[in-house]
């Protein structure tokens, strides 16, 4: 996507969306799979949506992959004991999703299985399948983090909030 294609998106797409996409009831069944899915591993699963960037942003050449860095930060993504936590990000306004994962999770699961979450999480918004879409990203991180931080015996405490975060 060019700049200017950036600003228009940003300046007039995304903001009426939000609650449309991701009502509350939504909102809710998709904290009771970030909630049921973290019983299984030891990973902590954070999901942020944002209707568009500020356009000052866009002229700083921020774009989704950087601002969902910065969301993984403002939302403390990485405090977790393990540093297990992700990040699901999406950006409304450029229809852009990024899975953002702390450094004990980066060091095991490479960044093509992040691209097919993403692909799988996009292909369903393109049929406007935002609750399938969402749910199923959610899945597919739960099972990698199973798969690499199951949870054992250990002790698992809930170290992050569940619910997803509308910016």
């Amino acid at each position: 996507m060019t700049r200017p294609q950036r600003m228009f998106v940003n300046l007039f797409g995304g903001w009426f969306q939000l609650r449309q996409r991701f009502p509350a009831s939504l909102l809710d069944e998709l904290a009771d799979a970030v909630c049921a899915g973290e019983r299984s591993h030891l990973g902590e699963v954070r999901f942020a949506v944002e209707s568009r960037l500020p356009l000052r942003a866009v002229l700083a050449g921020i774009d989704a992959r950087v601002r969902a860095q910065a969301v993984f930060a403002q939302l403390r993504v990485w405090d977790t004991e393990d540093n297990t936590g992700v990040l699901i990000y999406l950006l409304l306004s450029e229809q852009r999703i990024e899975v953002v994962a702390d450094r004990g999770i980066a060091r095991r699961v490479a960044q093509p299985q992040w691209d097919a979450i993403c692909q799988r999480m996009r292909d369903a918004f393109a049929r406007a399948q935002w609750r399938e879409g969402s749910l199923a990203g959610i899945e597919a991180v739960h099972a990698l983090l199973r798969e690499h931080f199951p949870a054992g015996d250990r002790p698992n405490p809930d170290e992050l909030p569940d619910r997803p975060v509308l910016l």
